[in-house]
């Protein structure tokens, strides 16, 4: 019953729109000070890595060989990922644009800071974020969302029919 009103209500859209400006607020200007800061992940990384040790290791083992094995060797990759990630994020989720995605892809992150130790606002902001997943579409009613997805239903409406369904031969021996 309350996820019926999440996704199909006008009030929770409504609500759901001050969320998403809060949510998205919080991402935008976390990424953009990265992204204008001198941001770089490898104290972070490394950080998290340490977490992974001692008597009460906060960050799981399986992270940690991750962290050390790949992202810490590709840490130019990830200040990309992570500054533009976050300011994408916060951009589509303020915007209202593809609201579904920018939630989603704010969770992987919150999640991957949770898994690297960092409690910080994490846990908040991934709880609110559930809101707007499970709401989906309602979620940007008063958004982009409104205009963006009507117009890619009948874009794939259009493109589909034309599409010839692949023909599959038996083989011949």
């Amino acid at each position: 019953m309350f996820v019926k009103w999440l996704r199909e209500n006008v009030v929770a859209a409504a609500m759901l729109t001050l969320l998403r400006l809060y949510i998205g607020y919080q991402w935008l200007t976390a990424g953009w000070g990265k992204i204008t800061g001198d941001f770089n992940a490898t104290g972070y990384l490394n950080g998290a890595i340490a977490k992974a040790a001692g008597e009460n290791p906060t960050v799981q083992g399986w992270w940690a060989a991750f962290l050390e094995g790949f992202a810490l060797p590709n840490a130019g990759l990830f200040n990309f990922l992570v500054a533009y990630g976050e300011f994408l994020v916060g951009l589509g989720l303020i915007l209202g644009c593809f609201t579904t995605f920018a939630a989603l892809m704010g969770a992987v992150m919150n999640f991957a800071f949770l898994f690297s130790g960092t409690i910080s606002t994490n846990p908040q902001m991934l709880l609110l974020t559930i809101f707007i997943l499970v709401a989906a579409a309602n979620a940007g009613k008063f958004g982009a969302d409104y205009y963006v997805l009507p117009y890619l239903r009948n874009l794939v409406k259009r493109i589909k029919p034309n599409m010839k369904k692949p023909v599959i031969k038996a083989p011949t021996h």
